[in-house]
């Protein structure tokens, strides 16, 4: 899917209503928006021009230009390319083949659509921040806690002192003795979570640097953090709980994590081999 569309899709919510109208519009799969000139995105939406100026700058581009060039290139690429699938959702009564098919396009989709929303530049820093860190919290509630805790697991194999407390209350505690040299990793998907944005806050008040993993779009969360990434993952409309934003979360944190162990493995190598063993070794019963 288009960069552009990616960004909708987590964002249309946060629009203003006349901007909506126009995000609507493009990302109904039954319109032909390549080419159209603002004054006929502006009648076919329903929006006033002002309204599609202030659109296409809400989603980072200088004006209409910039973005109607971004768009039409997306666009034939998808064509050349034959990427012309449309949204598949999961609905009511359907039959088991078209829920395994549909389930795994969602979770594909979901890394998909927040690789290109990934700046490379930022993945950097972040691996960077986590390689050198003392302390690691992890943050996250739900779902977010789940992803916190097989992050927490991951970073212990290469020997990093880390938590991931599902206690909020335990999450506070930990954030406030944070210091300088300690990273707290912040996830949530709405970027909105009560419990979420405390511990990130008294931790970056105690002086830790705080990495933010939420949906693309504002969050409170990206306030109180030094690095964020915004990603960008379809849910079926029978919504049971997080399930290809989750596989956008544990995506995120595996790219981090093998950064690391790639950048430094002469020096992680030992800690990867003696905790891989000592699994092992679990396994036989030994």
């Amino acid at each position: 899917m288009a960069e552009i569309f990616a960004k909708l899709n987590q964002m249309i919510e946060d629009f203003p209503p006349s901007e909506q109208k126009v995000g609507r519009y493009i990302l109904d799969p039954s319109n032909n928006v390549m080419g159209l000139s603002v004054e006929q995105l502006s009648n076919n939406s329903g929006a006033s021009k002002a309204a599609v100026i202030r659109f296409c700058k809400t989603l980072g581009y200088k004006g209409y230009r910039d973005f109607a060039l971004q768009l039409t290139t997306e666009l034939a690429m998808d064509n050349k390319d034959g990427a012309q699938e449309t949204y598949k959702d999961i609905n009511v009564g359907d039959d088991v083949e078209t829920i395994v098919r549909n389930v795994s396009y969602h979770n594909a989709k979901a890394i998909e659509d927040s690789l290109m929303l990934t700046d490379v530049a930022l993945v950097q820093r972040a691996a960077d921040l986590l390689y050198r860190a003392q302390h690691i919290d992890f943050y996250g509630m739900g779902a977010s806690g789940i992803v916190a805790e097989d992050s927490m697991y991951k970073f212990m194999r290469i020997n990093k002192y880390t938590t991931a407390y599902g206690d909020p209350h335990l999450q506070l505690t930990s954030a406030a003795n944070l210091g300088k040299n300690d990273v707290a990793v912040a996830i949530s998907w709405s970027g909105e979570t009560k419990d979420t944005l405390m511990a990130a806050r008294l931790a970056k008040e105690s002086g830790a640097a705080v990495i933010s993993i939420t949906r693309y779009g504002n969050t409170s969360l990206e306030s109180f953090s030094d690095i964020h990434f915004g990603l960008s993952a379809p849910e079926a409309t029978i919504r049971c709980g997080a399930t290809s934003s989750r596989m956008a979360q544990l995506n995120m944190v595996d790219m981090l994590f093998y950064c690391i162990v790639s950048q430094h493995y002469g020096e992680l190598q030992k800690f990867l081999d003696r905790s891989r063993q000592v699994v092992k070794s679990k396994r036989k019963g030994s």
